[in-house]
């Protein structure tokens, strides 16, 4: 809602300053960051600073401190200076006066309340305005409870702001009734006052300094004082149903036995260091040893041993590797390896299955992807022999922010669990990331437990959030284990027991080549297509376009599945790849395209000139259909008319006019434009490099890579392989189960 106030200060600060600060703000009356910025570069020049910038940082700090130490109605510099203070205290929700420029009893009465919602009022006289609030005055965080926020951890908040506001490195941190980044930061500080540490020395860091001191200062029931009360502040911090107290009472180590059974703790009830630790950072006591691990290595006998012998009972493993290994840090045994998980199956261990792609920021991250990832996964699980009712973990292995989960990841589970519904449900659905995407993946009911990363320690999802409550495994270290040939290193994790793995597999499924598919997979395989291009804004009449979804499904999987079969074979290319780029095509001609394909047969048979444009069912070009000819011939990989001349019209029309003609001769040509695509494209519109020969066993990249090419070099291509990627692996589901019986 629209403030009246906070309008007239977006005025002030854009009449006044906007010329000379090099911004503006829009005048909506709501209170944002850019009024913010402004109100903090119009203060920097009224103190005299000549580089202007949207941090209150240190020089802007240390220059208020030394000219005004403390403001108040006796010292106000300008009344400018005092309308920047006013326009702060009416975007922060306080009285700010009239915006007279007078220090006047409004604004010293919204002063001294601010100062008490943020627990400081008593660091020094009621309205007067120092350089730390000053700057807290120029952000976003509130200090009264927002969203629900717990008052409980309100109050801890303004205790550690009135206990620690006067040393150096500590600021003023929200009091919102939620826990973050800053307030974890600062509850470190905190510890590290209390146990002596100068100010420059203390740093809001888990270091060794402060481990040593925490181990020297453990809690117990009839503990009193303020390490009491740091320990009850550190379990309200991570959702702990204690009330904040100097006392560590029955109730607190009752309280405490909880928490512990949570995190997987020995219940003893008191305040160790592993409760510290737990309590103040991700990753907690990481001289624990857990019950399971994960890792990148093949795990060999000698490694399963390895493994026992620590105590390790459950292993998570990588279902598929996206990249193509050519050297040692492509992590050449990052995917199960034949045979492994029998190896692991004979040791008495269990498997849990991770899969990750390359996606290491938000942009990897939509609706398309997950519904890709679903589907890839599920493939992956059944060729390696995963039964019914495995969970697989899909990994969101970046710093993400809870925008990013909004916009990107929550969308991506939806269609990660879309995909595994399809399929029937025959795998559950984990989530492996930092601590909020966890929680904020299951709350939305995309996942059924957790695998969290809280070794990324560092990950604003980790920094300020509790462990999840669903989860399953908590990493926390990474270390070497064994010795010889059956040392391994392993990200070590501690399990709470809620899921168990898989002790038994099914047969995998090897990497044969593909056959007739066989009827009674055709229904299920033709709905599930239709699906899936329905969740990509295709309806299954067509709409818009010219054929309908079963139109478009017989002539490129059904009616000439003997072909598509027999050329598969020969060129050792996934029939998935030739449905894929044909239907996907098929499933786009337009009217407009049918009529550019007469007018170039008109313009043809009256003037004998050729306009190229794509063409038949698997829409494709003269120029195309003639460099993929000429370099399959080339190649030997097929006989027949000699080499095409691509500058004559004739010869254009006549592979442009054979494949408008025949549906036979347009999938065919399928194939052919892969091959040379594959190939890298020699003499044609695609500088891509060459990639490795047609092969069964094509990774994520590759598969990415065939698809994409077919439809060119521009942009809109790499856009739209992504959402290819999702019906290859649909169509490669149908083809895997029929080869397979």
């Amino acid at each position: 809602m629209a403030d009246e106030m906070v309008r007239r200060a977006q005025s002030f600060v854009n009449l006044i300053y906007g010329s000379r600060i090099g911004m503006t703000v829009e005048e909506d009356g709501r209170t944002g960051w850019s009024t913010m910025y402004a109100l903090t570069r119009a203060l920097q020049l009224e103190l005299g600073i000549t580089s202007l910038s949207n941090s209150f940082g240190p020089t802007t700090l240390s220059t208020l401190t030394a000219k005004y130490p403390v403001l108040n109605s006796g010292n106000m510099p300008s009344e400018n200076f005092c309308k920047i203070i006013q326009s702060a205290l009416y975007c922060k929700g306080y009285d700010g006066g009239s915006l007279d420029g007078s220090y006047n009893p409004g604004v010293q009465a919204g002063m001294t309340k601010l100062k008490t919602d943020m627990g400081v009022v008593g660091l020094s006289a009621g309205s007067d305005l120092t350089p730390k609030v000053f700057k807290a005055l120029l952000n976003m965080d509130a200090y009264v409870s927002v969203n629900s926020g717990s008052e409980a951890t309100r109050s801890v908040q303004q205790w550690l702001n009135g206990r620690y506001l006067n040393r150096q490195d500590f600021f003023v941190i929200p009091c919102d009734g939620h826990n973050s980044r800053d307030v974890a930061k600062a509850m470190l500080l905190a510890i590290q006052y209390e146990l002596g540490m100068a100010d420059g020395v203390a740093n809001g860091v888990f270091g060794p300094g402060t481990q040593s001191g925490i181990r020297s200062h453990p809690v117990s029931t009839g503990s009193q004082g303020t390490w009491a009360s740091l320990f009850s502040a550190a379990m309200i911090l991570n959702d702990q149903p204690i009330a904040f107290s100097s006392t560590f009472d029955s109730t607190t180590a009752g309280l405490v036995r909880n928490f512990q059974s949570f995190v997987g703790l020995p219940a003893t009830g008191n305040g160790d260091f592993s409760t510290w630790a737990s309590l103040l950072i991700s990753y907690g006591d990481q001289s624990r040893k857990g019950a399971a691990c994960d890792c990148v290595t093949r795990i060999t006998p000698a490694r399963a041993a390895a493994l026992k012998a620590e105590g390790i009972t459950y292993v998570g493993r990588y279902l598929t590797n996206p990249v193509v290994v050519v050297k040692p840090e492509d992590l050449p045994e990052k995917a199960i390896q034949e045979g492994e998980l029998q190896t692991i199956a004979n040791a008495g261990l269990r498997c849990f299955p991770i899969y990750q792609t390359y996606g290491r920021d938000a942009s990897n991250f939509t609706y398309i992807a997950g519904r890709t990832a679903g589907q890839a996964a599920v493939n992956a699980a059944m060729d390696h022999g995963f039964q019914q009712g495995t969970r697989i973990y899909f990994a969101v292995d970046f710093d993400a922010m809870d925008s990013d989960i909004t916009s990107n990841v929550l969308p991506h589970f939806k269609g990660i669990q879309d995909a595994i519904a399809d399929d029937g449900n025959r795998y559950r659905i984990g989530v492996y990331g930092p601590r909020n995407v966890c929680t904020r993946v299951a709350r939305a009911g995309h996942s059924t437990a957790s695998f969290v990363s809280d070794m990324s320690y560092g990950f604003s999802g980790n920094y300020g959030y509790p462990l999840p409550a669903d989860w399953a495994y908590d990493q926390i270290v990474t270390r070497t284990v064994g010795t010889a040939d059956g040392a391994i290193n392993i990200d070590n994790n501690i399990a709470s027991g809620r899921d168990t793995g898989q002790g038994s597999f099914d047969p995998g499924r090897p990497a044969r080549a593909d056959v007739r598919l066989d009827p009674s997979v055709v229904p299920a395989m033709q709905t599930d297509v239709g699906k899936y291009m329905e969740s990509l804004g295709y309806p299954i009449d067509g709409g818009t376009r010219s054929y309908q979804h079963w139109k478009c499904f017989q002539s490129t999987v059904i009616d000439h599945d003997d072909l598509i079969t027999e050329l598969s074979v020969k060129y050792k290319l996934r029939k998935a790849l030739v449905q894929t780029s044909a239907y996907w095509e098929m499933r786009h001609i337009e009217p407009v395209d049918e009529a550019a394909w007469l007018a170039t047969i008109s313009l043809f048979n009256t003037v004998g000139k050729f306009k190229d444009t794509s063409t038949g069912i698997a829409k494709q070009r003269g120029l195309t259909l003639t460099g993929a000819w000429n370099y399959c011939l080339a190649q030997g990989l097929i006989t027949g008319r000699g080499i095409a001349d691509r500058t004559n019209d004739e010869h254009l029309y006549n592979a442009w006019k054979s494949s408008y003609d025949s549906e036979t001769s347009a999938l065919t040509s399928v194939f052919l434009i892969h091959m040379w695509d594959i190939a890298g494209k020699p003499d044609g519109d695609d500088k891509s490099p060459a990639m490795r020969p047609p092969r069964l066993d094509y990774v994520d990249s590759e598969i990415y890579d065939v698809l994409r090419r077919y439809q060119g070099p521009g942009a809109e291509a790499f856009e739209e392989a992504k959402k290819r990627m999702g019906l290859y692996y649909i169509m490669e589901k149908y083809n895997a189960i029929s080869r397979n019986r």
